[in-house]
């Protein structure tokens, strides 16, 4: 697997996920000219995408939706004059030679899905924009070679960000996003042999670092005794490519 995060971000999500001869994409957030000048930057074009993935749709997920409304989109919720295929949480559908695996997550949004992406050489987790992971689920992210995570805020510049209180609340509670240190604690988790990148994703412009994001990760591991010198760990970028996988 070859992984584009083309950005990552309170502004905007969008990656690209390339098995063998099936690329699928994972949310089309940001601004127009940004996604069609990443598009150019990596050497591809729409019509190359396969399937479009979408996780909920809150507007840096989806903004820019109807620039791709030609492809086949799977959705857990309907869209708006889109037309979508519907998808619900653990039942696995495939497109191409490519199984996907959508996961329940929680977040203050209807359906919020993440992926499991499987193409019978690699397997990719996908999962932002969930308050806590639900330790039921840790059995099926096993073997993964890839793991996308959201390692959204620090707490601490978060309570002290001029954000209201109210936001503040939503963005801690369950139904919010991971801070650093449950990033960390859930890839304590999940991190395996078979495991080669990290990519810690939807990082908080306001509320956190790319530094600090990667610090906590990687002392919090350290910590607790997780062998991770197999792996390749990157922060994803609000507005700059970062690749990840081969």
């Amino acid at each position: 697997m070859k992984i584009y995060a083309l950005a990552s971000g309170s502004k905007g999500n969008c990656f690209i996920i390339c098995c063998k001869d099936t690329n699928i994409m994972i949310d089309c957030g940001t601004t127009k000219k940004y996604l069609v000048d990443s598009f150019s930057r990596i050497n591809m074009n729409i019509k190359d995408i396969d399937a479009l993935l979408i996780t909920h749709d809150h507007s840096d997920h989806i903004s820019q939706i109807k620039m791709f409304k030609d492809l086949n989109i799977y959705s857990p919720v309907s869209i708006l004059n889109i037309k979508t295929y519907d998808i619900k949480a653990f039942q696995s559908f495939d497109i191409n030679n490519v199984n996907i695996m959508p996961i329940m997550l929680s977040h203050d949004a209807k359906n919020t899905v993440g992926y499991i992406i499987d193409d019978h050489e690699e397997k990719c987790l996908y999962m932002t924009d969930t308050g806590y992971v639900n330790d039921r689920y840790l059995s099926l992210f096993t073997d993964l070679d890839h793991i996308i995570i959201e390692s959204n805020h620090d707490v601490e510049m978060l309570m002290n960000s001029h954000r209201p209180l109210y936001v503040k609340r939503r963005i801690f509670s369950d139904n919010g996003h991971l801070c650093n240190e449950d990033c960390a604690n859930v890839l304590s988790k999940i991190i395996c042999d078979n495991t080669k990148d990290v990519m810690l994703a939807h990082v908080s412009m306001e509320a956190n670092t790319y530094d600090k994001a990667l610090a906590v990760n990687l002392a919090y591991l350290n910590d607790h005794n997780i062998d991770i010198s197999h792996i390749d760990f990157k922060v994803c970028r609000q507005f700059e490519i970062v690749i990840g996988g081969k």
